[in-house]
């Protein structure tokens, strides 16, 4: 009986965040209010509030569904003894970029953190959230090109602060507009020449040297 009962909760919790995730979607963060939630996903607010502390927690809960998969692929190639870092790096790029092309959820929720969540209040547990994330992944890429300098794989002199700067930009800009515009370009079939671009100027181009006087 416990069993069963802990086997429903379960999925009355993960019919909530995919009704979560239908209501963000179509309304907007701002807009929705668990109430919303509640009659999509058909149960009671008190059946919300059980699962879930408030509406930031439900948001919460919701993106670590498509980011943990993402989250444990970058704390496994953060590795400064890692044979390839270049590679690993380029293999988390690809990863991003595909997921939004090969995952429908993931796709989903990327369309409501870029395009259907308003960020205004910087005292609001969701923008802290994105805030951090944010600030983690741009820490997380500088990592990975540091260990792929020390491996010889990049030049000595690469300002890694600058090409980490660069490369989420790149990822979010593309992520951001595709996601806007999916039928704007074929993501899927671009994804890997715009991560071999990249790793291309970061091996070759003088501007992204430290010190440069080019």
């Amino acid at each position: 009986m416990a069993r069963s009962t802990k086997e429903e909760a379960l999925e009355t919790r993960g019919r909530i965040l995919d009704a979560a995730a239908e209501v963000f979607h179509q309304n907007g963060v701002s807009r929705t209010t668990l109430a919303d939630v509640a009659a999509a996903a058909d149960v009671t607010r008190g059946a919300i509030y059980w699962h879930f502390k408030n509406k930031s927690d439900l948001f919460d809960a919701m993106c670590e569904r498509v980011r943990l998969p993402m989250e444990a692929m970058i704390e496994k190639a953060a590795d400064e003894n890692a044979y390839d870092p270049l590679n690993q790096f380029r293999n988390r790029c690809l990863f991003a970029l595909q997921e939004a092309t090969l995952n429908s959820q993931s796709r989903k929720v990327f369309e409501i953190v870029f395009h259907k969540c308003e960020l205004v209040d910087p005292e609001d547990p969701i923008f802290i959230r994105q805030h951090e994330c944010f600030l983690q992944g741009r820490t997380d890429v500088e990592r990975l090109l540091r260990f792929a300098v020390a491996k010889g794989q990049l030049p000595r002199e690469l300002d890694p602060v600058l090409a980490a700067v660069m490369v989420q930009g790149l990822l979010v800009g593309i992520l951001s507009n595709w996601t806007f515009s999916p039928h704007s370009f074929d993501l899927a079939e671009h994804a890997s020449k715009v991560v071999d671009n990249c790793i291309h100027m970061f091996k070759t181009s003088p501007f992204m040297l430290k010190n440069n006087e080019v």
